[in-house]
Protein backbone atom coordinates (compact mmCIF):
# COMPACT_ATOMS: atom_id res chain seq x y z
CA UNK A 1 0.00 0.00 0.00
CA UNK A 2 1.41 3.44 -0.53
CA UNK A 3 1.44 4.37 3.34
CA UNK A 4 3.74 0.94 3.67
CA UNK A 5 5.87 2.45 0.86
CA UNK A 6 7.75 5.63 2.42
CA UNK A 7 8.13 3.40 5.74
CA UNK A 8 9.69 0.71 3.95
CA UNK A 9 12.21 3.46 2.20
CA UNK A 10 12.94 4.53 5.49
CA UNK A 11 13.79 1.42 6.95
CA UNK A 12 15.66 0.47 4.23
CA UNK A 13 18.18 4.00 4.61
CA UNK A 14 18.00 3.26 8.15
CA UNK A 15 19.43 0.07 8.24
CA UNK A 16 22.52 1.39 5.65
CA UNK A 17 23.11 4.08 7.73
CA UNK A 18 23.62 0.96 10.44
CA UNK A 19 25.66 -0.75 8.38
CA UNK A 20 28.12 2.59 7.78
CA UNK A 21 28.04 3.18 11.34
CA UNK A 22 29.33 -0.20 12.49
CA UNK A 23 32.10 -0.16 9.66
CA UNK A 24 32.96 3.20 10.94
CA UNK A 25 33.14 2.20 14.69
CA UNK A 26 35.47 -0.55 13.18
CA UNK A 27 37.65 2.06 11.05
CA UNK A 28 38.17 3.99 13.65
CA UNK A 29 39.57 1.97 15.59
CA UNK A 30 41.97 0.75 12.96
CA UNK A 31 42.86 4.51 12.16
CA UNK A 32 43.62 5.03 15.96
CA UNK A 33 45.97 1.83 15.47
CA UNK A 34 47.10 3.27 12.22
CA UNK A 35 48.67 6.53 13.49
CA UNK A 36 49.83 4.96 16.50
CA UNK A 37 52.06 2.88 14.40
CA UNK A 38 52.93 5.57 12.21
CA UNK A 39 53.76 8.05 14.46
CA UNK A 40 55.78 5.92 16.34
CA UNK A 41 57.71 5.47 13.12
CA UNK A 42 58.46 8.94 13.14
CA UNK A 43 58.97 9.26 16.68
CA UNK A 44 61.75 6.32 16.15
CA UNK A 45 63.74 8.27 13.68
CA UNK A 46 62.79 11.95 14.33
CA UNK A 47 66.42 13.27 14.91
CA UNK A 48 66.06 12.50 10.68
CA UNK A 49 62.99 13.29 10.12
CA UNK A 50 62.16 16.52 12.51
CA UNK A 51 59.11 17.62 14.83
CA UNK A 52 56.83 18.42 11.31
CA UNK A 53 56.00 14.67 10.39
CA UNK A 54 54.13 13.82 13.96
CA UNK A 55 51.45 15.93 13.43
CA UNK A 56 49.58 14.10 10.73
CA UNK A 57 49.90 10.68 12.53
CA UNK A 58 48.39 12.54 15.78
CA UNK A 59 45.71 14.26 14.23
CA UNK A 60 44.80 10.59 12.39
CA UNK A 61 44.57 9.12 15.66
CA UNK A 62 42.43 11.91 17.33
CA UNK A 63 40.33 11.68 13.89
CA UNK A 64 39.58 8.15 14.75
CA UNK A 65 38.99 8.62 18.50
CA UNK A 66 36.05 11.19 17.27
CA UNK A 67 34.97 8.86 14.45
CA UNK A 68 34.15 6.31 17.00
CA UNK A 69 32.04 8.45 19.12
CA UNK A 70 29.95 10.15 15.78
CA UNK A 71 29.14 6.72 14.72
CA UNK A 72 27.44 5.84 18.21
CA UNK A 73 26.03 8.95 17.71
CA UNK A 74 24.67 8.29 14.24
CA UNK A 75 23.12 4.41 15.77
CA UNK A 76 21.12 6.67 18.56
CA UNK A 77 19.97 8.91 15.71
CA UNK A 78 18.69 5.97 13.50
CA UNK A 79 17.53 3.94 16.44
CA UNK A 80 15.55 6.79 17.81
CA UNK A 81 14.29 8.21 14.66
CA UNK A 82 15.39 11.88 16.16
CA UNK A 83 15.80 14.22 13.21
CA UNK A 84 18.03 16.69 15.34
CA UNK A 85 20.30 13.50 15.87
CA UNK A 86 20.96 12.95 12.52
CA UNK A 87 21.86 15.98 11.18
CA UNK A 88 23.97 16.69 14.18
CA UNK A 89 25.48 13.46 13.02
CA UNK A 90 26.14 14.57 9.16
CA UNK A 91 27.40 18.23 10.44
CA UNK A 92 29.58 15.94 12.37
CA UNK A 93 30.99 13.75 9.63
CA UNK A 94 30.78 16.07 7.44
CA UNK A 95 33.68 18.39 9.54
CA UNK A 96 35.45 14.82 9.88
CA UNK A 97 35.28 14.55 5.67
CA UNK A 98 36.84 17.68 5.20
CA UNK A 99 39.99 16.62 8.10
CA UNK A 100 40.60 13.21 6.64
CA UNK A 101 40.88 15.04 2.99
CA UNK A 102 43.40 17.44 4.88
CA UNK A 103 45.15 14.50 6.19
CA UNK A 104 45.29 13.19 3.20
CA UNK A 105 46.69 16.03 1.10
CA UNK A 106 48.94 16.47 3.55
CA UNK A 107 49.79 13.02 4.01
CA UNK A 108 51.21 13.23 -0.15
CA UNK A 109 52.43 16.64 0.88
CA UNK A 110 55.22 14.91 3.28
CA UNK A 111 55.48 12.74 0.67
CA UNK A 112 56.92 14.90 -1.83
CA UNK A 113 59.00 16.77 0.68
CA UNK A 114 60.42 13.82 2.59
CA UNK A 115 63.91 13.65 0.61
CA UNK A 116 64.74 16.79 1.08
CA UNK A 117 64.10 16.75 4.59
CA UNK A 118 65.53 13.22 5.69
CA UNK A 119 69.04 14.72 3.53
CA UNK A 120 68.96 17.82 5.54
CA UNK A 121 68.64 15.33 8.72
CA UNK A 122 71.11 12.80 7.69
CA UNK A 123 73.97 15.83 7.03
CA UNK A 124 73.35 17.70 10.09
CA UNK A 125 73.44 14.44 12.22
CA UNK A 126 76.66 13.10 10.50
CA UNK A 127 78.14 16.69 11.26
CA UNK A 128 77.50 16.74 15.02
CA UNK A 129 78.02 13.26 15.32
CA UNK A 130 81.81 13.01 17.10
CA UNK A 131 80.10 15.47 20.39
CA UNK A 132 76.72 14.70 20.17
CA UNK A 133 75.49 11.44 22.21
CA UNK A 134 71.61 11.85 20.75
CA UNK A 135 73.78 11.97 16.89
CA UNK A 136 75.82 8.95 17.98
CA UNK A 137 72.41 6.92 18.78
CA UNK A 138 70.50 8.08 16.35
CA UNK A 139 72.90 6.52 13.45
CA UNK A 140 73.26 3.53 15.38
CA UNK A 141 69.92 2.77 15.66
CA UNK A 142 69.32 3.42 11.85
CA UNK A 143 72.25 1.34 10.93
CA UNK A 144 71.22 -1.70 12.71
CA UNK A 145 67.75 -1.46 12.35
CA UNK A 146 67.55 -0.73 8.29
CA UNK A 147 70.90 -2.86 8.06
CA UNK A 148 72.82 0.23 6.17
CA UNK A 149 75.79 2.46 6.35
CA UNK A 150 76.24 6.02 6.04
CA UNK A 151 73.94 8.10 4.03
CA UNK A 152 74.89 6.80 0.51
CA UNK A 153 77.55 4.48 1.68
CA UNK A 154 80.30 3.76 4.12
CA UNK A 155 83.02 5.96 2.36
CA UNK A 156 80.39 8.76 4.55
CA UNK A 157 82.18 7.80 7.44
CA UNK A 158 85.71 8.65 6.55
CA UNK A 159 86.51 12.10 7.80
CA UNK A 160 85.24 10.76 11.24
CA UNK A 161 86.48 7.23 11.66
CA UNK A 162 89.95 6.40 10.61
CA UNK A 163 92.28 3.36 9.05
CA UNK A 164 88.77 2.40 6.89
CA UNK A 165 86.53 1.75 9.72
CA UNK A 166 83.27 2.72 10.47
CA UNK A 167 80.55 2.48 13.23
CA UNK A 168 80.25 -1.27 14.66
CA UNK A 169 76.46 -0.90 13.58
CA UNK A 170 77.18 -0.91 9.60
CA UNK A 171 78.23 -4.18 10.36
CA UNK A 172 76.55 -6.79 10.49
CA UNK A 173 78.05 -10.32 9.52
CA UNK A 174 81.33 -10.20 10.61
CA UNK A 175 83.63 -13.15 10.18
CA UNK A 176 84.75 -14.89 13.26
CA UNK A 177 87.82 -13.26 15.23
CA UNK A 178 87.32 -10.08 13.38
CA UNK A 179 86.61 -6.91 16.30
CA UNK A 180 86.99 -4.13 14.26
CA UNK A 181 84.16 -2.97 11.95
CA UNK A 182 85.91 -1.96 8.30
CA UNK A 183 84.56 -0.96 4.83
CA UNK A 184 84.83 -4.03 3.54
CA UNK A 185 82.59 -5.43 5.98
CA UNK A 186 80.05 -2.77 6.46
CA UNK A 187 76.90 -2.94 4.54
CA UNK A 188 77.34 -1.46 1.05
CA UNK A 189 73.89 0.65 0.63
CA UNK A 190 72.82 3.90 2.42
CA UNK A 191 70.47 4.92 5.03
CA UNK A 192 68.94 7.57 2.90
CA UNK A 193 67.54 5.34 0.22
CA UNK A 194 66.65 2.92 2.81
CA UNK A 195 65.01 5.28 5.23
CA UNK A 196 62.79 7.22 2.70
CA UNK A 197 61.71 4.42 0.75
CA UNK A 198 60.25 2.80 4.28
CA UNK A 199 58.79 6.50 5.70
CA UNK A 200 57.76 7.65 2.15
CA UNK A 201 55.53 4.04 2.23
CA UNK A 202 53.87 4.75 5.57
CA UNK A 203 53.13 8.49 3.99
CA UNK A 204 51.56 7.37 1.30
CA UNK A 205 49.46 5.19 3.78
CA UNK A 206 48.22 7.64 5.38
CA UNK A 207 47.12 9.81 2.83
CA UNK A 208 45.67 6.71 1.81
CA UNK A 209 43.88 6.00 4.99
CA UNK A 210 42.62 10.20 4.58
CA UNK A 211 41.50 10.19 1.39
CA UNK A 212 39.82 6.79 1.48
CA UNK A 213 37.62 7.29 4.66
CA UNK A 214 36.66 10.30 3.31
CA UNK A 215 35.18 8.92 0.44
CA UNK A 216 33.39 6.47 2.59
CA UNK A 217 31.82 9.36 4.54
CA UNK A 218 31.05 11.07 1.74
CA UNK A 219 28.44 8.38 1.08
CA UNK A 220 27.41 8.37 4.36
CA UNK A 221 26.69 12.21 5.09
CA UNK A 222 24.23 11.72 1.70
CA UNK A 223 22.81 8.66 3.55
CA UNK A 224 22.14 10.45 6.63
CA UNK A 225 20.79 13.45 4.93
CA UNK A 226 18.44 10.95 2.88
CA UNK A 227 17.34 9.41 6.50
CA UNK A 228 16.90 12.83 7.96
CA UNK A 229 14.80 13.98 5.07
CA UNK A 230 12.59 10.86 5.20
CA UNK A 231 12.13 11.64 9.60
CA UNK A 232 10.92 15.63 8.68
CA UNK A 233 8.47 14.10 6.14
CA UNK A 234 7.66 11.57 8.18
CA UNK A 235 6.47 13.39 11.24
CA UNK A 236 4.71 16.58 8.92
CA UNK A 237 2.59 14.07 7.54
CA UNK A 238 1.88 13.00 11.42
Amino acid sequence: TPTKMPSLGISCVRYLVFFFNFLFAITGGIVVITGTVIQSYYYHYSNFVGESFWTAPIVLIVIGSIIFVVACFGCCGAAKESPCMIITFSIFLGVVFLVEIGIGVAGYYKHEQLSGILEKGFNKTLESYPNDKGAQEAWNLVQSEMQCCGINGPEDWEPIYKNDTVPRACCHRMPMGVTKCTREYASTEGCFSKLSNFLGSKSLILAGIGIGLAIVQLIAVLLACCLYGSFRRQYETV
